[in-house]
């Protein structure tokens, strides 16, 4: 350990990619001091190459996305940086360990491999042979492919990552890797081979009937390896007409279908390659991670199913495949069939409609074997094995978690066990649908990059995982989708499914992801480059609405969602919400257009912040004038128009009091279980704290009944799901046609949890300063968030001790962080750790004798009584008890003998002798 008061880590260069898609990346460095509230006032950089040994000087605090202060880089440059700074306090640190990096771009016109393939949509092998001669000072390799591939030099792989590149909208983008290669050659004749699969270039993507192959053409690859000779001399190898291809072991290979494997075959018949037409795109560098396999997760459990099948249990539903260690005779098949569930003991497999979701092996014969999928992933917990040969060991099969590699950022954690989990379901749901984009669902027949998914879950990915880069890839896609598009932002991006109705229309929430994701990455990463990259893609969505409205600024009509999978809606008819999709649709507008504004004013772009700044007041005003009462109450008197209006700012100020005693009495209303959508389930909780409202936000929370963010948890979720009822409590799955159980949405809620309950969020760009302001819920007894910020390690939480609660929280060096407690006790605090104990007892509540003439709004509010009445129902008949779940409403003025006014006197008996035994008094609040 340094015995350094200050120290500097190695700096980040551009993404933290070793190679990098810029001449001139930006840099970033955490400070570590041993005293507190450290703030740097300058700092020097190095940049070493074989050419130069070059530092620059900075004055003041700026230490998150330098502007790069050298030349730019050449071609295949390596570099190596570090940074030294001193502090106002006079303090200079050593130098940190340097990064290393190199520039790993092509310049323009210098790509020159041709792409090549074997003319058809099945999985092959391309391969060439070089020469090199003399010694190797460095060697770079620069492959892509329209599809998905694998580069072997000599047999070996170039690097860890797979179905590379990604995807991307391939009509206008795609990406090569980079590697370097220099220890992969040897003197005299080298092998070059390429592994290609369709992936998704070659998928039927749409649904059900509808389905249908989207990208023209056959997979193809292209590769080029530039050596560099020690006697500064280079040559380069490209895919060209003169290699050749093979079929290969790989039978056929489906994103969505499944990968299929035969170990007999052999790379014997090499026939001429076929010079692939493909679309017309200058491939650029990943400037974002790539897929990796980040771990293996053994198996928990063995079943065997009523039908006598034998099914695997992994204990948690993940994405990836199923690696497989068998020995067994030649031509002999096992097959591995994946769900996220089981429905009644056996696999099911309902959910994941048109895809097999199925992979198969057959063995070469040739002793042990060792075998995993390359060319497909799944979503699942459970994988049905079939036909292995002897007895099964679980210590052979192994299942490889997979999505884009990016680095763990955040964390909440309380001692409330479901809360706990459902936050780990979360974490879950992220790191199966973040894998090359951001998906709506790992497992079934879709898999799609939807708009709106990531739209409400932007804070939450930002708070969880690096993911600027990824994001920010993913936006050159959404944008180069909406040039095409005319203004509009598809609903899925790659827009592959067009002929879903309203594809090139505007639909609310979900094109709004344009002007919300780059936001999110100023406000939460401090990116400077996410708002300038796409202003003029916000804009442009913005009057692209604009045009839709007819200058009424009300957007309604055409195809909208609205608060979609509201819990009240059919299951076959998810957009049927309480709320008018209109109010939905001008309430995103007027977001959208108030974002655009503040975007221009941070960009100094004054006439696009006036105009759009007067565009926003003029839908505020429309929107207040058609969907807001002048009492303060919403046209669509249901949760989400009041959490809409809240949250969005589109109240006047004299109705925040009113709104928010309306949005608390239909939270109760609904016995707090949830009563919004997609819209507005991420922003309920945010809507309630604002108003004062945290009792109810709380009980929300916690809520375990169906529909409730904890109800999956009861039912052993790993994963946060699609429907709050995807799976029913009789063990079956829910009939709708979408039912995922790996759906990151309806978990946004969590970025709550992190800001509001823990209390941690950023007051300035990338936390350049925290603002922490911790909400006490009477449920809980702790609640802490951490998160590494671009600065360093901030957390913030709280804990009881009966009245007492201790605050602390940790600030990074070189920030500050301005503190609000529970109390009203504001504090302004530099770097280092912070405590205060305050007394806050919980709420308290006199209970007299309950009973059958008891208030039926207050035994809603009481849970230990409500929990009682339905414990007593259910003792004796279960579906009476769901019945009245359903059905009963908080209603001040109506009896708890009403709503059981033709039940059985057995049922109403036990219901009184329960209720009296329940104990009278003061009591806290705590559940």
């Amino acid at each position: 350990m340094t015995s350094d008061p200050v120290t500097v880590q190695a700096p980040r260069v551009g993404s933290g990619e070793p190679s990098l898609p810029t001449a001139a990346p930006r840099l970033s460095w955490k400070t570590l001091s041993r005293d507190g509230n450290w703030l740097q006032a300058g700092a020097e950089i190095e940049l070493i190459t074989a050419d130069v040994r070059v530092s620059a000087s900075i004055d003041g605090d700026e230490s998150v996305f330098v502007e790069w202060p050298f030349a730019p880089l050449r071609p295949r440059e390596a570099a190596a940086v570090r940074v030294r700074v001193r502090g106002t306090d006079g303090s200079v640190s050593p130098w940190s360990e340097p990064t290393e990096v190199t520039a790993g771009f092509l310049d323009p016109g210098e790509w020159q491999a041709t792409f090549v393939g074997s003319g058809s949509d099945e999985p092959h092998l391309l391969r060439a042979t070089f020469e090199v001669h003399g010694g190797v000072r460095r060697a770079f390799l620069y492959a892509t492919a329209f599809g998905a591939y694998d580069v072997r030099l000599n047999g070996a792989a170039v690097d860890d990552a797979v179905l590379k590149p990604g995807w991307t909208s391939y009509q206008w983008r795609l990406l090569y890797d980079v590697n370097d290669v220099t220890s992969h050659l040897r003197p005299g004749t080298n092998t070059f081979g390429i592994e290609l699969a369709g992936g998704w270039y070659t998928e039927d993507f749409g649904f059900r009937d509808a389905a249908r192959r989207f990208y023209e053409g056959h997979p193809a690859a292209a590769a080029q390896l530039v050596i560099e000779y020690e006697d500064g001399t280079s040559t380069t190898i490209t895919t060209d007409e003169h290699w050749r291809w093979s079929p290969g072991p790989v039978v056929s290979a489906s994103i969505y279908q499944g990968e299929t494997y035969d170990a007999r075959r052999h790379d014997e018949d090499w026939n001429p390659v076929a010079l692939v037409d493909v679309p017309d795109v200058r491939p650029e560098p990943r400037s974002s991670p790539p897929v990796r396999v980040i771990e293996y997760r053994e198996v928990a459990d063995v079943l065997t199913t009523p039908s006598g099948k034998t099914v695997l249990d992994f204990g948690q539903n993940l994405v990836g495949w199923v690696k497989l260690t068998v020995a067994g005779p030649r031509g002999h098949t096992v097959t591995l069939r994946h769900a996220e569930v089981l429905e009644h003991g056996e696999l099911g497999i309902r959910p994941l409609r048109n895809a097999a979701a199925t992979d198969r092996y057959t063995l070469s014969g040739d002793g042990e074997e060792t075998w995993e999928p390359r060319w497909t992933f799944h979503g699942f917990r459970y994988v049905e094995i079939g036909n292995w040969p002897g007895e099964f060991s679980p210590d052979a099969v192994s299942a490889a978690v997979v999505h884009t590699d990016m680095s763990r950022t955040g964390g909440f954690t309380t001692a409330h066990p479901l809360l706990r989990r459902f936050h780990d379901n979360v974490v879950w749901g992220m790191r199966g649908n973040f894998l090359s984009i951001p998906t709506d669902c790992p497992q079934r027949d879709e898999r799609l990059g939807w708009t709106g998914d990531i739209q409400v879950f932007a804070p939450t990915a930002s708070f969880l995982y690096d993911c600027d880069a990824f994001l920010r890839s993913w936006l050159e896609d959404v944008m180069a989708e909406q040039r095409a598009a005319n203004g509009v932002v598809p609903m899925v991006v790659p827009a592959v499914i067009p002929q879903v109705p309203g594809q090139l229309q505007p639909v609310a929430a979900w094109g709004d992801a344009i002007t919300v994701v780059p936001t999110v990455l100023r406000e939460r990463f401090g990116d400077p480059d996410a708002l300038p990259a796409c202003f003029e893609a916000m804009a442009r969505w913005v009057d692209t609405v604009t045009a839709r409205t007819g200058g009424k600024l009300l957007w309604e009509g055409g195809v909208q969602f609205g608060d979609w999978l509201d819990p009240d809606a059919p299951p076959d008819q998810p957009g049927q919400a309480k709320t008018d999709p209109g109010l939905v649709a001008t309430a995103y507008y007027y977001r959208s257009a108030d974002l655009t504004a503040q975007a221009a004013r941070l960009l100094d772009r004054e006439e696009d912040a006036r105009r759009y700044g007067d565009l926003a007041a003029r839908i505020a005003n429309a929107f207040r004038g058609t969907y807001i009462t002048p009492e303060g109450r919403m046209v669509s008197d249901a949760p989400t128009a009041y959490a809409i209006a809240i949250v969005f700012g589109l109240m006047e100020d004299a109705h925040k009091d009113a709104m928010g005693e309306r949005l608390c009495h239909l939270v109760r209303a609904y016995g707090y279980h949830i009563a919004t959508g997609f819209v507005g389930t991420p922003i309920i909780c945010d809507a309630l704290t604002a108003t004062g409202h945290a009792d109810a936000a709380s009980r929300l929370l916690v809520q375990t009944e169906c529909p409730s963010w904890l109800y999956p948890v009861t039912m052993g979720a790993t994963t946060i799901w699609e429907r709050w009822d995807s799976m029913l409590e009789d063990g079956s799955i829910n009939p709708g046609q979408m039912t995922s159980f790996n759906h990151y949405a309806l978990g946004a809620v969590a970025d709550w949890l992190h800001r509001c309950v823990a209390g941690l969020a950023p007051a300035e760009p990338g936390y350049r300063r925290i603002r922490v302001v911790p909400t006490l819920l009477d449920a809980l007894d702790d609640a802490s968030a951490w998160h590494d910020t671009p600065y360093g390690r901030a957390s913030a939480g709280w804990s009881r001790s009966k009245d007492l609660v201790r605050f602390e929280i940790e600030v990074p060096a070189n920030t500050r962080a301005a503190v609000r407690l529970p109390s009203g006790t504001e504090h302004e605090v530099g770097s280092g750790r912070h405590t205060w104990t305050e007394k806050h007892p919980r709420a308290r509540r006199t209970r007299t004798g309950l009973g059958l003439d008891s208030d039926l709004a207050a035994i809603v509010d009481d849970v230990e009584a409500y929990r009682t009445v339905l414990a007593a129902i259910s003792s004796i008949d279960p579906d009476r008890a769901a019945a009245f779940r359903r059905t009963t409403r908080w209603t001040p003025g109506r009896h708890l003998r009403d709503p059981l006014s033709h039940t059985p006197l057995e049922i109403v008996e036990a219901i009184e002798k329960a209720l009296a035994a329940l104990p009278t008094g003061v009591l806290d609040e705590a559940n």
